[in-house]
C-alpha cells in the first residue's frame, strides 16, 4: 500500500480510503467490521470514512444517521491509534436547530454525538458534509478552531463544496488565524470530472488535500453493467437504482472507451479508474465503498507498491 501525508496529521495515510456509507445496510454490522479489519491487515488501509448521516440503504431524509459511526467504533476498538478517522457534519439528522447544517451549536453537539458512537475522544479528520449558507464563514472557522484547541479533532475538512464556497472558508480562516482545511472532498470520477475546472486547482493553490469519492460512480466505472442488460443481482443499479447515476447512450459510450484503454493496459475497469482519480491533481487518497473483500483487494491492487 501506498501512503500520504496529510497537513496537521503525524500519522500518514493510505491512498485507498474505506467508505461506510453501506454500513449497517446493505452491510451487516459483523460484516463490516471484517471488511475494516481484512483491510487493515492485508492490504495496510487505515483510513475510514463515515458521517454522522450514515446508515446504509435504510437512511432517508432528516433520520437519525449514527450507524456507521456505531461499527465503526466496534471495529477500531482496542486499536484506535492504528486507524484515521473521518466524519462528517452538516446533513440534517434530525428536527432540533443542531441537527443540520454546521452552526457552531451544530458542529458542537453533533461532534460529541459523533465521539460517542465511535468509542473516541478524539476524530482524526472533521468534515463539513455541505455548505451551510445560513452560517456566515467566520462563525464556522471559529467553531473549528474550538475544536482544533480542544484536542476533539486533529484536522478538519470540508466535501460536497464548490471553489467559491471554500474560498470563502479559506479568506475566513485567514481573517480569524485559523488553519486551514487539509481536505476537500469532492465527486471526481472519469464520468464526473467538473471539480478539475477550478476546484482542484484552488486547493493545489491552498495546500488542499482531495480525497475524491464516487471514484467508480456508483459502480459504473466497474464494467458490471451493459447496454441492453439486466443489472447484476446485488449490485447497487438492483438494490438502490436512486443512487446510481442514469445510464445514458453518452455513458455507455464513454465506459467502452474506458474498458478498451484498461485492457490496453492489463488491468481491470475498476483498477483503471482508482488509477485515474489517484492521478488528479492534489490527490491523496480515493474514497471507495465496498460489500467483499474481493473488493478491497482489487482495489488494493491499483496502488501496490
Amino acid at each position: 500500500m501506498q501512503y500520504a501525508k496529510i497537513p496537521g496529521l503525524e500519522q500518514e495515510v493510505s491512498r485507498i480510503c474505506l467508505g461506510t456509507m453501506t454500513f449497517g445496510s446493505p452491510v451487516a454490522e459483523a460484516d463490516a467490521v471484517k471488511l475494516i479489519a481484512y483491510a487493515k491487515e492485508e492490504h495496510g488501509i487505515n483510513f475510514i470514512d463515515t458521517a454522522n448521516m450514515y446508515e446504509g440503504y435504510n437512511r432517508f431524509a432528516g433520520s437519525a444517521g449514527g450507524v456507521a459511526e456505531e461499527i465503526v467504533g466496534r471495529a477500531v476498538h482496542g486499536r484506535r491509534a492504528e486507524f484515521v478517522l473521518a466524519t462528517k457534519v452538516g446533513m440534517k439528522v434530525g428536527q432540533a436547530p443542531e441537527d443540520e447544517g454546521t452552526s457552531p451549536k451544530a458542529i458542537a453537539a453533533q461532534l460529541r454525538r459523533s465521539l460517542q458512537r465511535m468509542g473516541t475522544d478524539y476524530v482524526d479528520i472533521y468534515y463539513l458534509h455541505c455548505y451551510d449558507a445560513s452560517t456566515p464563514p467566520q462563525e464556522i472557522v471559529r467553531a473549528i478552531a474550538k475544536e482544533l484547541k480542544a484536542g476533539t479533532i486533529r484536522a478538519w475538512g470540508v466535501s460536497n463544496y464548490t471553489a467559491p464556497q471554500l474560498q470563502a472558508l479559506l479568506d475566513a480562516a485567514n481573517e480569524e488565524n485559523v488553519p486551514a482545511p487539509a481536505l476537500c472532498q469532492p465527486q471526481l470520477n472519469l464520468l464526473n470530472q467538473e471539480a478539475l475546472r477550478a476546484l482542484l486547482p484552488l486547493c493545489a493553490k491552498a495546500g488542499i488535500g482531495v480525497v475524491p469519492y464516487q471514484v467508480l460512480q456508483g459502480g459504473i466505472l466497474t464494467g458490471k453493467y451493459h447496454k441492453g442488460a439486466a443489472a447484476p443481482a446485488g449490485s447497487r443499479l438492483a438494490e438502490k437504482p436512486e443512487w446510481v447515476k442514469p445510464l445514458t447512450d453518452d455513458v455507455y459510450k464513454t465506459l467502452a472507451a474506458c474498458e478498451q484503454a484498461a485492457q490496453q493496459e492489463g488491468i481491470s475497469m475498476t483498477q483503471y479508474a482508482l488509477r485515474w482519480a489517484l492521478r488528479q491533481q492534489g490527490v491523496v487518497s480515493a474514497l471507495i465503498g465496498v460489500k467483499r473483500a474481493s473488493q478491497i483487494d482489487e482495489a488494493a491492487y491499483a496502488v501496490a507498491p
